[in-house]
């Protein structure tokens, strides 16, 4: 227990020299950020000096107007840039899974489903009617026509099979056609 108690406090010490010295690192990076943004805004942004005159302060108002314009210009034309280049990657991308023909479908499953939880799934809560298509069906009665009676003495082809069949029958069928 001593050895697993020494080992816990050992490990328990590195973790908060690790602690201290990722904070440190942490300060150090803000304060170059911090450093490095003063410099580019000394840089790029001189310091304003508002003219008395009111035609100075047009000037400046005007120099302002165009480098704002030449500005979002350049933003404009970058954003075109990447636009396009993110468009060439996407299709040599397409292009590289294309030849690869290492495409596997995934495996799809036969599922039975009804037509009314077909369309529960897939309308939700405001499916209402209901698909029972026998339901619908006219109910009909059989009655026994006259046509029907008339059509069943008239013949049936399946009477005179026997008697047609084999050479005798068809002697009968050429006689007759006589």
């Amino acid at each position: 227990q001593k050895k697993r108690r020494a080992a816990t406090a050992r490990r328990q010490h590195l973790k908060s020299a690790m602690l201290q010295l990722a904070v440190t690192e942490i300060e150090k990076e803000a304060a170059a950020k911090e450093v490095e943004k003063q410099n580019y805004l000394a840089e790029h942004c001189p310091p304003l000096s508002l003219p008395g005159s009111l035609q100075e302060l047009q000037e400046l108002c005007k120099k302002l107007h165009a480098k704002i314009d030449s500005v979002d210009e350049e933003r404009y034309d970058t954003e075109v840039k990447l636009q396009k280049t993110n468009k060439e990657l996407e299709d040599l991308n397409q292009k590289l899974f294309d030849l690869r023909g290492k495409f596997k479908r995934p495996p799809l499953r036969r599922v039975r489903m009804s037509a009314d939880a077909m369309l529960r799934a897939l309308l939700g809560s405001k499916h209402k009617v209901c698909m029972d298509l026998r339901a619908n069906l006219k109910q009909v009665k059989k009655e026994d026509t006259e046509k029907e009676k008339d059509l069943r003495d008239v013949g049936d082809w399946r009477k005179n099979i026997e008697e047609k069949s084999g050479m005798e029958g068809r002697k009968k069928m050429f006689e007759a056609g006589e």
